[in-house]
């Protein structure tokens, strides 16, 4: 049976005809090539479906990676600014200090400052 052959044309439930062994071995050779077509689509559409996946589970380490990464600077830019903020903290608190001793002791400031 030739595969370009359009068997929705030619196999409709009123015009089969199994009568005779000819008719039989007509409508069995068209419904094997009718099977082998729906084969061949299954087999397709299976490769299709393994292709989209695959492209879903790249997707998914991709989304993954990036949530990580995106984690680990955010966690980076916490870590870095609290010690910053510790660092001025000091800072401050050290002038805090040294202008507290000077106001009472301008001689004991410029000795720890010199």
């Amino acid at each position: 049976v030739d595969g370009n052959f359009d068997f929705s044309t030619q196999f409709r439930a009123t015009t089969i005809s199994v009568s005779s062994q000819g008719n039989a071995q007509y409508v069995l050779a068209g419904m094997d090539s009718l099977i082998a077509v729906v084969d061949k689509k299954r087999a397709e559409l299976g490769a299709v479906q393994n292709r989209f996946q695959s492209t879903i589970r790249n997707q998914s380490n991709i989304s993954e990676n990036l949530s990580a990464a995106k984690s680990r600077i955010k966690d980076t830019d916490f870590a870095q600014e609290t010690a910053n903020l510790t660092k001025m903290q000091i800072l401050q608190q050290a002038s805090q200090t040294i202008l507290s001793q000077a106001n009472q002791r301008p001689q004991a400031a410029l000795s720890l400052l010199g």
